[in-house]
């Protein structure tokens, strides 16, 4: 089993900047890929961006060039750097990780004011 725990999330006007975290524990040696997926009001939950633990990463048009996603060294870490965020980023970020199965953490809420 694997749990995951995200940290980061807040308030921030349309132009900043917010970094988020996952800190994986259980059994992370069998941690695959990791990444971010989220969920606004009245919508399906849509990736965001996603690492694998060979450093492959994919990610959703809508935030390229604004979103840098990045695994710690002990590879049970994912963050998300955004920048230049937009009021349309406001949702619950939730982190990922696939290890046989999926895991998700528990969401933080991200809130762009115009």
């Amino acid at each position: 089993q694997v749990q995951l725990v995200e940290s980061g999330g807040g308030l921030v006007q349309a132009g900043g900047s917010l970094r988020l975290s996952c800190a994986a524990s259980g059994s992370t040696l069998s941690l695959n890929a990791m990444g971010w997926f989220r969920q606004a009001p009245g919508k399906q939950r849509e990736l965001v961006a996603t690492i694998s633990s060979g450093g492959v990463i994919n990610s959703a048009d809508s935030v390229k060039g604004r979103f840098t996603i990045s695994r710690g060294n002990a590879k049970n870490t994912v963050y998300l750097q955004m920048n230049s965020l937009k009021a349309e980023d406001t949702a619950v970020y939730y982190c990922w990780g696939t290890a046989y199965q999926n895991y998700w953490g528990q969401g933080t809420q991200v809130t762009v004011s115009p």
